[in-house]
């Protein structure tokens, strides 16, 4: 899934290096992100990946305080690079060096992070980018390689370029093959994976070939079986996850890499924000697809080889991510925003557990003032939404039907929320009051915030913004 990041910083050494190997033997991974406005602290979410014995987490960043949290865990660990910075890696070599520095070998020492894997851009062969990164891909790994052998850690973390799936196309599996302009870079790069003991990492998300395609088969989508099975010759498809992934069996096959080991960097479906989005659909995905990883059965192309691991997206919501893809991008998280389980979910270990000792604000809420007149309220509630998460109130939300004054409600909230509870903040010129009492509605809950310092937004150009880009506007008093 593309994601918007923003400058990333090289720190200073910290550590002398020395070399911690830790055996994780659990396939089922999670995706870690951090574009959110209400964030738990790292050490919160780490004690939650370990009470639920996720022993892989996938980042898309090397942030500092992340690291800090997962060393000593034993959590295997895929860093990531965002596509932004592939072009000072590609072009030098000393800043390759100092990022492996600061991102890797500062934390391979006793009691540190287990960093297998290390993920060279997100995925840069994106068609909606149009060749922008294309060019950066395979300098930044040269350079990046050279670093690791550098300080003697090529033989433990492996360089990996998450893809997604619209690098290959074919209206039948075995008939796979990568988009003609890629087929190039496509070979460079399996080569060097090849060569360096890496995998090929692919996203895989059949909720989107859903909600793109009125003509897409929903039952396909997921594994319980299918009244449109795709038939391919001898083999036959009973869900789009099979198909996919052997859609990139035949394009590997096709450039002679047709053995190479398949990591799976995302794959997921989200609760809220479309109207395929919900607890039910994302529950019967991620259990379908666990059961269907953990039983070695594989495909097709693959009988009895699944892939080697499985990063599921997300572990936490991210509320303050672009919604340009959709509303439903910022509802992926198997836990809310506050590391509550959504709902039952076995990863092989047992249900989910929640997050323990979170730290929340008052039990208080911000809500439309039902003795005032609220005809003036359209530039408040605009105001409110462009800065807070108002994307379950879209048509298919768990919050859409809620009615005008509910709506009101929920915008003031997720302001008054974000903003630490400010009494300032549920003002919005005498429209808004505070309330103790829960005005949650069924399935459309009313947040209550975390007290976590860092999730409110930073200062960009002057200006305070959330995560999302938005300024943290001052609504009128």
């Amino acid at each position: 899934m593309a994601r918007v990041h923003f400058a990333s910083k090289i720190l200073l050494p910290l550590l002398s290096m020395s070399v911690l190997v830790v055996v994780v033997e659990s396939g089922i991974g999670v995706n870690w992100g951090t574009i959110s406005f209400h964030r738990l602290s790292p050490e919160t979410v780490v004690d939650l990946l370990k009470d639920n014995k996720i022993g892989k987490v996938k980042l898309f960043d090397a942030d500092p305080t992340v690291m800090r949290a997962l060393m000593g865990s034993g959590i295997e660990v895929m860093v990531g690079i965002p596509n932004e910075m592939l072009a000072v890696l590609s072009s030098s070599a000393a800043a390759s060096d100092l990022w492996v520095s600061q991102n890797v070998s500062r934390y391979m020492v006793k009691g540190g992070v287990n960093i297998k894997y290390v993920a060279v851009g997100n995925e840069p062969f994106l068609t909606s980018y149009s060749g922008q990164f294309q060019s950066l891909v395979m300098p930044a790994l040269m350079n990046l390689q050279q670093s690791l052998v550098k300080v003697n850690l090529a033989g433990m973390v492996k360089l990996v370029v998450p893809c997604n799936a619209d690098a290959y196309e074919s209206s039948l599996p075995s008939q796979g093959a990568f988009r003609p302009e890629l087929t190039q870079i496509i070979t460079q790069l399996v080569s060097f994976l090849n060569s360096n003991g890496s995998p090929f990492v692919v996203n895989i998300y059949p909720f989107l070939s859903l909600y793109g395609n009125s003509d897409f088969p929903q039952d396909y989508a997921f594994f319980d079986g299918t009244t449109h099975p795709v038939v391919d010759g001898p083999n036959v498809y009973y869900n789009a996850f099979d198909g996919n992934f052997d859609t990139l069996v035949a394009a590997l096959t096709k450039l002679g890499y047709g053995q190479m080991p398949i990591v799976i960097g995302e794959v997921g479906w989200p609760t809220d924000g479309a109207l395929s989005a919900n607890h039910s659909a994302a529950k019967a995905f991620n259990q379908g697809l666990v059961k269907r990883v953990l039983s070695n059965s594989g495909t097709p192309l693959r009988p009895g080889v699944p892939p080697m691991d499985v990063y599921l997206f997300a572990l936490l919501d991210e509320g303050a991510k672009s919604v340009l893809p959709g509303n439903f991008e910022r509802h992926w998280g198997i836990f809310s925003f506050d590391g509550q389980a959504k709902y039952p979910l076995n990863l092989g270990n047992g249900l989910l557990k929640n997050a323990k000792q979170v730290d929340y604000l008052p039990s208080r809420w911000c809500v439309a003032n039902p003795n005032r007149d609220l005809s003036a309220v359209t530039n408040h509630f605009k105001l409110a939404c462009n800065v807070a998460d108002c994307t379950t109130l879209s048509y298919g939300g768990s919050c859409n039907n809620i009615g005008e004054q509910g709506n009101i409600s929920y915008a003031f909230n997720s302001y008054y929320q974000l903003r630490k509870q400010n009494p300032q903040s549920c003002d919005f010129d005498g429209l808004g009051m505070v309330t103790f009492l829960d005005p949650s509605v069924g399935d459309c809950k009313f947040l209550v915030g975390v007290t976590d310092n860092n999730s409110l937004g930073f200062i960009l150009n002057g200006v305070e913004v959330g995560f999302s880009g938005f300024p943290l506007l001052k609504l009128p008093d």
